[in-house]
């Protein structure tokens, strides 16, 4: 009896011992989640159930019973079964503009008559006098009768005040007859288009600098809040950047960004000299190009006229040689050219402009921001001088209702993103937010779905163009990072990369499309700290 106790203790000693020196081996992280359903994005597409962060990097990925039997952290997150993502990325967006919006700007968004946007401006006006009284978001295709609006109502009720109210695709604006006169400008309606609208934007006093950092701040936590811990804004004059770049190096911004340069000479100086900047929350890579405006404002450049406005094809903003001084300019310097370009007349142009320096197949990833309406002899262009598609999936599901009217038969090669997927395999996603909501949930529904909130059309909008929920999650994610060259860094939940991550409250990979959009932020992750989300 006595031998079997000792030999009972002697086991009892051995296991405690066996299990200390398991504790003693166990690696040191700093923070473990486990029991989630984890999406790691890898090139397999593999899931897992946890992971083990160490200095801001995925340091393991595995199975539950591997990571804790393996490490041990001082935080540890136990995500009950929750789904759990690489961080959410806007592949084009206007992160900067977002935040000045924020903090000086009437949302216009949504308005449903003209009237609606007067008592927006009133009510603003009387909260927060000024001598400026900016808005932007009006959508006419919104209203009754879809007409564009005069300035009418502006100058009677406003005629102290400098009024500029930007249109939900900024290329359009509405201004009273005191900011026209100011500008020395015509116009029998107040409706300046493209060139002398971005006139009257350049007149517009600028933020002081503590109120450019709050908008900044603003806009990152708007972005928090969607489960973005990194985005791309699509053109930033020289001094924008360094502002992003001091906050980063002082720890007030936090969110990754992705700057295309704007081509003015003073910011192209700087960076072209210097070649691409990548660093862990900063990169500068790009220069942003336009090649027309946008096509709910029949600024698009299109090779055929509109279908509703016979006499009008549209605007191209600059001569080729613009074009080719730029990217011959970029190309000797290793940087990408990202040229917006909506209509196919637009597309075709920068394709060509791109080829004739190119040349054929390449890794420089040059980008044609919206690709918008492409004609069916362009698509193989793509392929052909390997140029990237840089998409905005709730651009279709906004304008699907009135597209056709703009260009007849030729919608049926507009929003066409399975077809460009397909030339190079793989497209960048975004919102092109402000102009388009945040959430890169609606920009992943949309991309699935082809649908609006509401689940309209039954069935979707030509859903021989829609994207598998795979490639829509990797186009906002890991595609995003390889848009500009941190795919190695970014975008994926996979060892030796920056610990990115989101936790929602339920599956987008598998819960009904009308559930995705609802979908709630549970934690997000940036770097492995976490961020607030609220």
């Amino acid at each position: 009896m006595k031998k079997n106790i000792s030999i009972a203790i002697a086991t009892i000693m051995m296991t405690a011992i066996a299990t200390l020196t398991g504790c003693t081996n166990r690696q040191q992280a700093d923070l473990i989640v486990y029991n989630a359903i984890v999406y790691t994005v890898d090139n397999d597409f593999s899931q897992a159930e946890a992971f083990a962060v160490k200095d801001g990097k995925f340091v393991a990925v595995g199975s539950t019973e591997e990571i804790l039997k393996q490490y041990r952290a001082g935080e540890m997150l136990d995500a009950k079964g929750a789904p759990v993502y690489p961080g959410f990325m806007d592949g084009h967006c206007h992160f900067n503009g977002l935040g000045e919006l924020m903090v000086r700007y009437v949302d216009l968004v949504g308005c449903k008559s003209f009237d609606e946007v007067i008592e927006r401006l009133q009510d603003h006006a009387q909260q927060y006098p000024s001598e400026w009284l900016l808005g932007r978001g009006w959508d006419q295709n919104l209203w009754p009768g879809k007409q564009f609006p005069d300035n009418k109502q502006l100058n009677e009720l406003f005629p102290d005040k400098y009024v500029a109210l930007t249109r939900i695709d900024g290329h359009m604006g509405l201004v009273n007859n005191r900011l026209l006169e100011y500008m020395h400008y015509e116009s029998p309606t107040g409706l300046l288009l493209d060139a002398p609208y971005d006139s009257v934007k350049a007149r517009i006093p600028k933020l002081s600098p503590a109120e450019h950092k709050q908008a900044l701040l603003a806009a990152q936590q708007a972005c928090f809040a969607q489960g973005l811990t990194g985005v791309t804004d699509a053109g930033l004059p020289l001094d924008d950047i360094l502002l992003i770049d001091s906050m980063h190096q002082d720890g007030t911004l936090i969110i990754k960004v992705n700057a295309m340069m704007n081509p003015d000479e003073e910011t192209m100086d700087y960076f072209l000299s210097k070649g691409p900047m990548h660093k862990e929350r900063l990169a500068v890579c790009s220069i942003k190009l336009y090649a027309d405006g946008a096509l709910g404002s029949r600024g698009a450049y299109l090779i055929e006229p509109y279908s509703d406005d016979p006499k009008n094809s549209g605007l191209r903003m600059y001569p080729d040689e613009y074009y080719d001084s730029i990217c011959r300019k970029a190309y000797k310097s290793g940087f990408q050219v990202c040229t917006h370009a909506i209509g196919d007349a637009g597309v075709r142009m920068m394709l060509k402009a791109y080829g004739a320096v190119l040349k054929g197949k390449n890794d420089r990833r040059w980008r044609i921001e919206h690709s918008q309406v492409v004609h069916p002899d362009d698509f193989e262009l793509y392929r052909k001088y390997s140029i990237i598609p840089s998409i905005q999936s709730t651009h279709a599901t906004s304008d699907m209702g009135w597209a056709a009217e703009r260009l007849g038969e030729r919608v049926r090669n507009a929003y066409a993103y399975r077809h460009l997927l397909e030339q190079n395999g793989w497209v960048v996603n975004g919102t092109d937010f402000p102009i388009e909501q945040i959430s890169p949930l609606y920009t992943f529904y949309a991309a699935v779905a082809r649908q609006d909130l509401r689940g309209n059309p039954v069935g979707g909008w030509q859903m021989e163009n829609a994207l598998t929920r795979e490639e829509a999650l990797r186009s906002i994610t890991c595609w995003v990072a390889k848009g500009y060259f941190e795919e190695k860094n970014k975008g994926s939940i996979e060892v030796g990369k920056e610990a990115d991550f989101v936790v929602l409250d339920r599956d987008i990979m598998t819960v009904p499309p009308l559930e995705i959009p609802l979908a709630q932020v549970i934690r997000l992750f940036v770097s492995g700290e976490s961020v607030p989300a609220k």
